[in-house]
């Protein structure tokens, strides 16, 4: 083969390789941190800790952290205009994000979203909440959480119950743990008390600040403890698909083996992770219990 086919051919190999490491790069970057304001942002991406910072790209399966401070604010702006902020002492997961449908877990804290059109979902353990074009608000603690209307049709639900349409006396719905879902007409006087202050106007957005630049690339501070994300790993079954495989190369640290070692009768979804030679054997006794005779 001539040089020259054979520099070609190289130059070739590398541009593709150029073209497919920025395509899966850039593909996953769903949406952009446009403020930070009196906090840290902890961002919880793949098993490392990150220093969250304005202009940084968002992407499927991040967990935020906000500061205690009571001005704290980050403010996450999505595809087709939609604003998602989280208030002081607040943690959320970004589930999923596709063009202009998203999925919310609010484990504890405030948020604040604000859509105009797409499918827009912000859950905690205890309700879930979705609109298609509207202003809502969430605040959770470890045994309730609270919901209002702002603006726009949303459609809530908690527990096993039917989900309860937003409408003319049913904007602000309370769910306390063990008692059933209860719509009213107006927020109570606790919610507008702690409500952050930031949400109580229509939050502008800033994303044209960093269209133009390149997102800074945020600095990783550690490796994910087992404290860290202990309430994570005890969500709800749907919520939690696939969390066990994501952290599982934390098992290589001693300290984070033990503690998921641990709790295990609280984590079902470990036991196959930390003893795979268990339950391949007993897939296979499976199969053959359920063979039809004469295989």
């Amino acid at each position: 083969m001539r040089k020259t086919d054979v520099r070609v051919r190289s130059i070739f190999v590398l541009l593709t390789l150029a073209l497919l490491v920025s395509a899966f790069g850039h593909s996953q970057d769903v949406g952009t941190v446009t403020l930070l304001e009196k906090t840290p942002l902890h961002v919880i991406r793949g098993v490392t800790v990150m220093q969250g910072v304005e202009g940084m790209k968002l992407r499927p399966g991040d967990i935020l952290e906000t500061g205690p401070a009571d001005t704290a604010q980050a403010q996450l702006e999505f595809s087709g205009g939609a604003i998602v902020e989280l208030g002081p002492s607040s943690e959320v997961y970004l589930l999923s994000q596709s063009g202009s449908t998203a999925n919310f877990v609010l484990l504890t804290g405030w948020l604040k979203g604000e859509t105009t059109g797409g499918s827009y979902a912000y859950s905690s353990p205890l309700v879930s909440v979705t609109t298609k074009g509207g202003n809502i608000l969430v605040h959770a603690t470890a045994d309730s959480t609270e919901v209002f209307v702002e603006h726009g049709v949303a459609s809530v639900s908690g527990g096993s119950g039917a989900a309860i349409p937003s409408g003319v006396g049913k904007s602000f719905f309370t769910h306390k743990a063990g008692k059933p879902l209860l719509p009213t007409g107006r927020p109570s006087g606790d919610f507008i008390a702690g409500m952050p202050i930031s949400f109580r106007d229509v939050l502008p957005s800033r994303i044209e600040k960093f269209e133009r630049s390149k997102p800074p690339v945020p600095k990783v501070d550690h490796e994910v403890s087992y404290a860290e994300i202990e309430r994570w790993l005890m969500l709800p079954a749907a919520w939690r698909r696939g969390v066990a495989a994501r952290f599982s190369p934390r098992l290589r640290d001693s300290a984070f083996r033990q503690a998921i070692t641990d709790h295990l009768r609280s984590l079902p979804d470990w036991e196959p992770i930390l003893h795979p030679e268990d339950h391949k054997t007993g897939s296979v006794t499976a199969d053959k219990s359920n063979s039809s005779p004469g295989e």
